[in-house]
């Protein structure tokens, strides 16, 4: 048991991002990792050129690095947004837009995973329309994730970061999951269950992994306080991820934590080099 006994990938939206996106594939090989997720890297755009696509995939590609976890369009991510498809108006239209692109881009280089981050609240709007509204683009979102053979993830978020996202406890983003399952009928929403977001909000980390682990479809990691490297914080990681894997959990590990003051290469000391690769 303990970290070489789980299945990493690194964000490439939060570490490495001293590089440009296209060589970032490259950096995160070289630091040892096969395995790679990435947040919508043109937050100007849902609709990117061909050309570009083309692009990221083929460094993917050079690279020998595979794409397990891929966004939706989100806004400015990172930046004041938090997803668009319950903002109505011209954010849900471009989630929308984005749906079609993003399912295929994932179709392309085998990308099993897709994340659909909810949205904030609008003041002014009612949250039931914005609800209802997220629902309709979850569906639409589940089902082109299926035809892709991908599932489709609805992630917690915390309070103090994210004070206008609605989903800040794990059983408010399985309560999205379970309604956007009975809709569709396709079973393939999951919980994205993210232990430093869960752990800002106060959560009782263990419990909620041994009421979701069946319903979680990925896991990502930083260390609490800071969102630093495991070990920079409190958080006892390596035992939360044992309690995941006993209760079941056999995906794999997103490292979504900020290198710090280091370059990103040098961020991953608490992990054996021989435990990086996915297997």
């Amino acid at each position: 048991m303990g970290y070489p006994d789980q299945r990493f990938d690194v964000n490439l939206s939060i570490l490495f991002t001293e590089l440009p996106l296209l060589e970032r594939p490259a950096a995160a090989a070289a630091a040892g990792f096969t395995a790679v997720e990435l947040w919508w890297p043109w937050t100007e755009t849902p609709t990117p050129p061909q050309a570009e696509l083309d692009a990221l995939r083929k460094a993917l590609d050079d690279a020998g690095t595979q794409l397990v976890g891929l966004n939706f369009y989100a806004g400015q991510l990172p930046g004041p947004d938090r997803g668009a498809l319950s903002v109505p108006g011209e954010e849900a239209d471009r989630f929308r837009a984005n749906i079609e692109v993003a399912a295929g881009f994932a179709a392309s280089v085998g990308c099993t995973a897709l994340n659909a981050l909810y949205g904030n609240r609008v003041e002014g709007t009612d949250p039931q329309v914005q609800d209802a509204l997220a629902l309709e683009n979850l569906v639409l979102a589940a089902r082109a994730a299926d035809r892709v053979g991908a599932i489709l993830l609805v992630e917690t978020l915390n309070e103090p970061e994210s004070p206008l996202y609605p989903l800040v406890s794990a059983p408010a983003a399985i309560e999205v999951v379970d309604r956007v399952n009975a809709a569709a009928g396709l079973g393939n929403a999951k919980f994205l269950l993210d232990l430093y977001h869960l752990s800002m909000n106060g959560e009782d980390l263990s419990q909620v992994i041994k009421a979701y682990a069946a319903k979680t479809g990925h896991v990502q990691i930083a260390d609490n306080p800071g969102r630093g490297a495991p070990g920079t914080g409190s958080l006892p990681l390596e035992r939360l991820l044992d309690e995941l894997k006993d209760a079941g959990y056999t995906g794999r590990v997103g490292l979504e934590y900020k290198p710090g003051d280091r370059p990103s290469a040098e961020a991953f000391d608490w992990l054996p080099e021989a435990a990086r690769a996915d297997r």
